[in-house]
């Protein structure tokens, strides 16, 4: 019969985990000279030299190990182990070890923690340690039973997903676009509550209950965001901008916000449109807004990625194309393509009557043969002046020609446009008292609509009209021009 020693030896030598009894009456030698020396704080004392953990190290000896520890080690026997032990206890053991020695500094029989070893063969091993006093050794520390359990694979699957998580982290940190981290699990349920209800046309139901959208836009919870998210709402933490989300969400978010709402109740769960949003100092945000459901949360929405894309810059470039296909730049005012399109667009309106005033500048050809290009183009930026200072909606005033200016006046009558005639003709008076050197001298031609006539014959009693006036003009110049030669003969 096997008696206890005998049993005890052999779960010893089969156990499945590494085992290692070691003899520590060395250390607790060691201990003894120190307090003797007067220190008290050991954790202290090792890390300001990890020397002494080393110290301490080697006066441990290992009295026995069973075979898993030998497997572990890739170590043939005990002896190439005990010869081996720098080998293994490097580096960052040191620092674990301070761990161990300062629980049995302050008394305690146990411990426990994790160390990195690494086998004779230099494969590094994450280590569940354990160490235990025997009982009846409590006094010289002369035996002292160690596992050390290899946890690497738990370990570098842990050390993986936090690799991954910071992987992660960063790419959402230090994203050049804004991207917003959001639950929108009550805005499924309110849509869920809306089909048991047995709604089927969402567009309808919307029409009718637009305080829904409202509602819906309450529910969203911003869970996070990153910094290009700060940078591009001018905001100097996450904090502020939650606090004033509403100066960045409004205006037409509402509108935009019912089209997602829209996508949504069609299954739709990533999807993107232009919208425009605000910064927190007021300034416009025109962004490419991108919405996706994460994976794994189809089925509640409570994770979602809004992704903002700052197109500000492209909008305002494509808002300058624009206005150069239907502007002057010089002037400002409406160009000619524009003009024509105003008029084919009005001979289509049964909006009846319509009137039309041609100007012609006086005298530019002369002053840019004068004075140059600068000083016709400065007559022409303050004729624009004029007219833009005295046009608005439905009216519009363009530049047809080099020198030439159309006014269109949908539903004004032959008194109205007689005002606006003479109301532009009080402007000039007044500009040219700024400009009393150069002033600004116009032919001005007015025609208004008769029942059944074309945009085209309108206009071109009008700009009959003027090219009477401006015969007269040259007449009178010559007029005075012989006068003043005659005068001077």
């Amino acid at each position: 019969m096997m008696n206890a020693q005998d049993l005890n030896s052999t779960v010893f030598e089969l156990a499945p985990v590494a085992m290692w009894l070691e003899d520590f009456s060395g250390v607790k030698e060691q201990f003894q000279r120190w307090r003797a020396e007067g220190i008290t704080d050991l954790r202290s004392y090792l890390c300001s030299d990890m020397g002494r953990v080393a110290a301490c190290a080697q006066k441990i000896r290992v009295l026995a190990v069973n075979a898993r520890t030998l497997e572990l080690f890739d170590a043939p026997s005990l002896e190439a182990l005990v010869g081996g032990l720098s080998h293994i206890f490097r580096d960052e053991m040191l620092q674990s070890h301070v761990n161990e020695l300062a629980a049995l500094w302050e008394g305690k029989t146990e411990f426990s923690g994790m160390a990195v070893n690494y086998s004779l063969g230099g494969k590094r091993l994450d280590i569940q340690l354990r160490g235990v006093i025997l009982p009846g050794h409590e006094e010289s520390w002369s035996r002292l039973l160690l596992t050390t359990e290899d946890v690497t694979a738990r370990e570098e699957a842990r050390r993986q997903e936090e690799r991954q998580r910071r992987y992660a982290e960063g790419l959402f940190e230090h994203s050049p676009i804004s991207l917003w981290v959001e639950d929108f699990s009550r805005i499924k349920i309110l849509l869920d509550e809306i089909r048991d209800r047995g709604i089927v046309d969402f567009q309808v139901f919307l029409d009718v209950h637009p305080e829904f959208v409202q509602q819906c836009m309450s529910e969203i919870s911003v869970l996070d965001v990153n910094q290009a998210t700060l940078d591009l709402f001018c905001a100097p933490d996450r904090q502020t901008l939650h606090h004033r989300i509403d100066e960045v969400f409004r205006g037409d978010m509402e509108k935009h916000f019912r089209g997602q709402l829209l996508e949504l109740w069609n299954g739709r769960l990533f999807h993107q449109r232009e919208v425009l949003n605000y910064a927190l100092d007021g300034s416009e945000r025109h962004v490419l807004l991108q919405f996706s459901v994460f994976p794994g949360h189809e089925h509640d929405w409570s994770l979602v990625q809004v992704s903002l894309t700052d197109i500000t810059a492209r909008k305002k470039a494509e808002a300058y194309l624009e206005y150069l296909g239907k502007h002057d730049v010089l002037t400002r005012l409406y160009n000619r393509a524009f003009y024509m399109d105003e008029i084919n667009r009005l001979e289509r309106k049964s909006l009846r009557p319509v009137s039309a005033i041609i100007i012609d500048l006086n005298g530019l050809k002369e002053a840019n043969d004068e004075s140059g290009h600068d000083a016709g183009d400065a007559l022409l930026r303050r004729m624009g002046e004029v007219l833009n200072s005295v046009v608005s909606l439905p009216n519009h005033a363009a530049r047809i020609g080099g020198d030439e200016f159309a006014l269109l006046m949908p539903g004004a009558d032959e008194i109205t446009a007689t005002a606006m005639v003479e109301t532009i003709n009080e402007l000039l008076k007044i500009n040219n008292q700024f400009y009393s050197s150069a002033p600004l001298s116009v032919a001005i031609g007015v025609a208004t609509s008769q029942p059944g006539e074309t945009m085209e014959s309108m206009i071109k009693r009008a700009d009959i009209s003027m090219y009477e006036q401006k015969k007269a003009y040259y007449a009178a110049a010559a007029t005075i021009g012989a006068h003043q030669a005659k005068h001077g003969a």
